[in-house]
């Protein structure tokens, strides 16, 4: 075994197993006196908004390149005035889920009564994480309101006031060449101030994007954390080799190499036995049976689960949780605006670090750098990166102000 495995992989996975955590899935901690509760909440509405926005040129991974950018977002209003709200994925009938099975499920009842309705909404509707994540995201925003306290508070408080940024951004952009475009672009976000770059490969012949990433190395310097995600574009035969070349550039994590076939994740078993870099997957995570499931099977070192897809802020927890167990890192993933970003820092807030080391490794925050307005325009304060950080809200529930004319600007009519 190299003693590469040892440096990187190794540690990470020693790690993992000293971040099993405190909090309770689901209960509240606040110590409001109970006649201060508003116990008598009642949901009178829920409403989604699907949300698209031209881009002047193509975009996306290995697999596809996308004109658009697009959300969906909910929200979910109480009878005191109290507005919750959400975002997840238009696919596989999520919107048409949310507004003719969960959305009966809530009208009258109480949000407050988070674990119950939790439990309901699974049943409602086979599974699908992308209906339940959305949904749980405006309830969770509606607790905390309520109860005048950010979410992290609700999981027994926050072990850290600001997450490390990871820009996500280097994706192929339709008659662009990526030699072009990667370093010129890499080099503008260190100005930014980010410490860690993630790029999109796989489009092309492995031996074209080793030569783009070894010049992405080149142009930010030996310092900079740099990871890639492939997006499901190599073949098991291609993966093994590209992962050696990477760990020659110091890459922190390849992620998604292999085709996804989502939830079951084939293939990458095997591919994590066969590789010393750190592999990295999950994004597609439908809820914790299936995490639990992939890490049985040994799937990845890093597991990434999206609390708009695969069931909420309290299921990406769970997932953190199980990982800790197994001596899984958990990196959530965040490819959406603003709302899917503040959902993602309360999960980042909850999260210990993974060891009891002074310079162990801490969860970082996918953010998003492509062009989205959706992350840029939707919230009164917009995230700022600054050192390489984003503060973690404290404002209660998500601790963002949505603008609804930034909804009406982009809704899909």
């Amino acid at each position: 075994m190299s003693s590469s495995k040892y440096s990187r992989r190794g540690l990470l996975q020693q790690g993992g197993f000293g971040a099993a955590m405190a909090f309770g899935l689901g209960g509240s901690t606040s110590t409001f006196a109970a006649e201060e509760k508003p116990s008598a909440l009642k949901i009178v509405k829920v409403e989604t908004f699907a949300l698209s926005h031209k881009l002047p040129r193509a975009q996306g991974v290995s697999t596809i390149l996308v004109p658009t950018r697009s959300a969906l977002l909910v929200k979910i209003t109480t009878d005191s005035g109290i507005v919750g709200w959400g975002e997840s994925a238009d696919a596989g009938g999520t919107r048409g889920i949310i507004e003719k099975k969960l959305a009966k499920k809530l009208i009258g009842r109480n949000p407050l009564a988070f674990r119950q309705l939790w439990r309901d909404l699974w049943g409602a509707n086979f599974g699908n994480g992308l209906a339940v994540g959305g949904v749980e995201l405006a309830l969770q925003d509606i607790r905390g309101k309520a109860l005048g306290v950010p979410i992290t508070d609700l999981y027994g408080g926050r072990v850290r006031d600001s997450a490390l940024a990871y820009a996500s951004g280097l994706s192929y952009t339709e008659g662009i060449d990526p030699e072009d475009q990667y370093p010129a672009e890499a080099k503008e976000l260190v100005k930014r101030s980010f410490k860690a770059i993630k790029a999109r490969t796989g489009r092309f012949a492995p031996s074209r994007d080793l030569k783009i990433l070894s010049q992405v190395r080149e142009a930010v310097g030996p310092d900079i954390r740099l990871m890639t995600d492939a997006n499901g574009g190599h073949t098991f035969a291609q993966a093994v080799p590209f992962a050696k070349e990477l760990e020659r550039l110091g890459f922190y994590f390849f992620e998604e190499p292999l085709p996804e076939t989502i939830p079951h994740y084939v293939g990458y078993p095997a591919l994590a036995a066969a590789i010393d870099m750190p592999l990295a997957g999950g994004e597609g995570l439908d809820s914790r049976q299936t995490a639990k499931t992939l890490m049985d099977r040994k799937s990845f070192d890093i597991i990434q689960p999206d609390a708009t897809l695969c069931g909420g802020i309290g299921e990406s927890l769970a997932v953190a949780e199980l990982a800790s167990l197994y001596g899984v890192l958990t990196i959530p993933h965040c490819w959406g605006g603003a709302i899917a970003l503040s959902a993602a820092l309360q999960v980042i807030g909850c999260i210990p670090p993974f060891s009891w080391g002074v310079s162990a490794d801490e969860p970082m925050l996918e953010f998003g750098v492509d062009e989205n307005p959706f992350l840029t325009e939707l919230i009164a304060e917009p995230y700022q990166v600054k050192d390489g950080r984003v503060a973690i809200p404290t404002k209660p529930g998500l601790g963002v102000e949505v603008d609804e004319e930034v909804i009406r600007k982009y809704l899909v009519k």
